[in-house]
């Protein structure tokens, strides 16, 4: 497992600057451009609004970078840190899709027509894509690397008392396929055209899957995949 959370630790620091040094210049240069036909007062209330997202972000990351990293590393080697808990991660993650929606309406319903409706179309694909690679990075934290560090802070709260009926069997080869499914971000229907069986059969099958390994949540059953070398993490969605 910790092998998993250090690879983990360097996709997010790599994630970070990438959004920093590369996409977030790339979209402030594409904003730039199509403002530049409006008026000072709407240039500046665009560029005001995009900056002080940014500057959110970046504040952020570099929160990410100085206390939940450094966190978790220590946890690593043997060492914890009083008063501080991975649940700390999840705070301010809110902002990230809200600011992303309000500057796609803004850009979409706000600026005048003399803005090139070409460029317009491709900044908010610009903006969508982003925003979904984003959405992507924060789910890797709160729905991965949350858990999982979970178990680092409480090693004991790994396997519950109160185990149900048939939980610990092994999985058999066909819930495993499920299983991957499952972690790849497939919908139930998805599963079954994949596997070309009926989604009653995926059903049952994610019904076994979760009574054997005790995890009911899509995000645990993620981590559960990827801990016992099922899918690997660049195939998460």
């Amino acid at each position: 497992m910790n092998d998993l959370v250090e690879t983990l630790l360097v996709y997010l620091q790599q994630s970070h600057a990438y959004y920093l040094n590369n996409a977030l210049v790339a979209l402030s240069d594409a904003i730039d451009h199509l403002i530049a036909p409006c008026t000072p007062s709407r240039r500046m209330a665009v560029r005001r609004f995009f900056d002080e997202y940014r500057d959110e972000l970046e504040r952020h990351f570099q929160y990410e970078e100085s206390e939940v990293l450094p966190y978790v590393k220590g946890l690593l080697a043997g060492r914890r840190r009083p008063g501080f808990s991975i649940e700390q991660l999840k705070e301010n993650h809110a902002f990230v899709d809200e600011k992303f929606s309000d500057l796609r309406n803004l850009i979409n319903q706000s600026l005048p027509e003399e803005c090139d409706p070409c460029e317009r179309r491709a900044l908010l694909v610009f903006i969508y894509t982003l925003r979904k690679d984003i959405h992507h990075h924060t789910s890797v934290e709160e729905d991965i690397l949350v858990p999982l560090v979970r178990i680092l802070e409480n090693p004991a709260a790994e396997l519950p008392d109160d185990q149900d009926d048939g939980q610990g069997a092994a999985l058999s080869v066909r819930e495993k396929e499920i299983l991957v499914s499952v972690a790849r971000g497939l919908l139930n229907k998805e599963i079954a055209d994949e596997h070309h069986i009926s989604i009653n059969t995926v059903i049952t099958h994610r019904k076994n899957i979760t009574r054997k390994t005790g995890i009911k949540t899509v995000p645990g059953l993620t981590a559960y995949a990827l801990l016992n070398g099922l899918v690997d993490i660049s195939e998460i969605e």
